[in-house]
């Protein structure tokens, strides 16, 4: 039986990264040292074994500085891989720290048919019982495996299948920090086969209604984080600087903070879109009758950090609350 064909595009993160000892594992990053993506195979070749590897190089930084420009970047590489009809399907290494942004972006931008996962670690690659290898190892898996067709974009650490709408980093150092506290994980890599269990059901790549190739940039979306004693700083602050639209993560299950809803009902009167969060974690925000009378519009269980990418990508296509509120409900 002969091996899928598997494309690794490298953007850096902690899984490119190289400490000063096999023991650094927290503060890797004060070394200074990221490698490309043809480096880090070299490092683990039994990726070979599993797939026909091509490496894509792209570049090696932290994943807090991947944005706008990088996502449209992958989705233009991805495109180009796309074109070789032997491709079975892309990986990309990515940091931990926004690799559901990324993700999440893909999910709902990328325009290829084919699978696309995204892995990393919690440790670097150099480090003493580090899980780079492995990941990128059912990373390629997943991808080349047949079964992960039409299932958007997916995320693939700790031998869990994740959708990149529902996972989320949940701790700082834990191997199983992803989780989609909601529903729980697509599949498993497991070592003998990869296997799928549910579909993600929302729209997702390459089906959907945004294209991030088109535009040179998302319209400004800002997150309001309700605390006790928030008194609506932030807010002015983000209609200040330019602000379309307004993710509140509010206290759960819906709510923003006393001292935010004044300043945020100003900000719809102005046609500035404001969607309802929660910093919960996990769970649906519902259309109350104070978010109703707010003007507001609910993220469902969308996570702040996903739902200001859907919000700004929702605000390239329509300024329309109504809309707006059908793409929430959509993807």
């Amino acid at each position: 039986m002969s091996k899928p064909k598997v494309a690794v595009i490298g953007t850096g993160g902690t899984i490119a990264s190289i400490g000063k000892t096999p023991l650094d594992i927290l503060d890797y990053g004060a070394n200074k040292k990221m490698v490309g993506i043809e480096e880090i195979l070299a490092m683990f070749p039994i990726v070979h074994e599993v797939a026909d590897v091509v490496p894509v190089p792209y570049q090696a930084i932290p994943s807090p500085s991947v944005g706008f420009k990088e996502w449209r970047d992958l989705v233009l590489k991805i495109d180009e891989l796309a074109k070789d009809p032997d491709l079975d399907g892309i990986v990309v290494t990515h940091g931990t720290a926004s690799l559901e942004e990324t993700a999440y972006a893909l999910h709902l931008t990328v325009k290829a048919d084919i699978p696309v996962v995204v892995v990393g670690s919690q440790r670097p690659s150099s480090a003493l019982s580090t899980d780079a290898g492995f990941n990128l190892v059912n990373g390629i898996r997943t991808a080349g495996s047949p079964e992960a067709q039409g299932m958007g974009v997916m995320t693939l650490l700790n031998d869990e299948i994740q959708c990149a709408r529902e996972v989320t980093k949940t701790s700082t150092y834990r191997m199983q920090t992803f989780r989609t506290p909601d529903f729980g994980c697509l599949g498993h890599a497991d070592g003998d086969a990869v296997v799928f269990y549910r579909k993600p059901l929302r729209k997702h790549a390459p089906d959907t209604e945004f294209d991030i190739r088109k535009i040179d940039g998302m319209p400004r979306v800002d997150i309001a984080y309700a605390y006790t004693g928030s008194d609506g700083t932030a807010c002015r602050a983000f209609l200040e600087a330019g602000a379309e639209g307004i993710v509140s993560a509010g206290f759960a299950p819906g709510f923003c903070g006393p001292g935010d809803e004044a300043i945020l009902r100003e900000a719809v009167e102005k046609g500035v879109v404001v969607v309802q969060s929660t910093r919960a974690g996990s769970g649906r925000t519902f259309m109350s009758t104070k978010i109703k009378e707010c003007g507001f519009l609910i993220a469902d269980n969308l996570n702040p950090q996903k739902a200001r990418i859907l919000l700004s990508l929702a605000l390239t296509v329509t300024k329309d609350p109504a809309e707006i509120a059908r793409i929430f409900q959509t993807y």
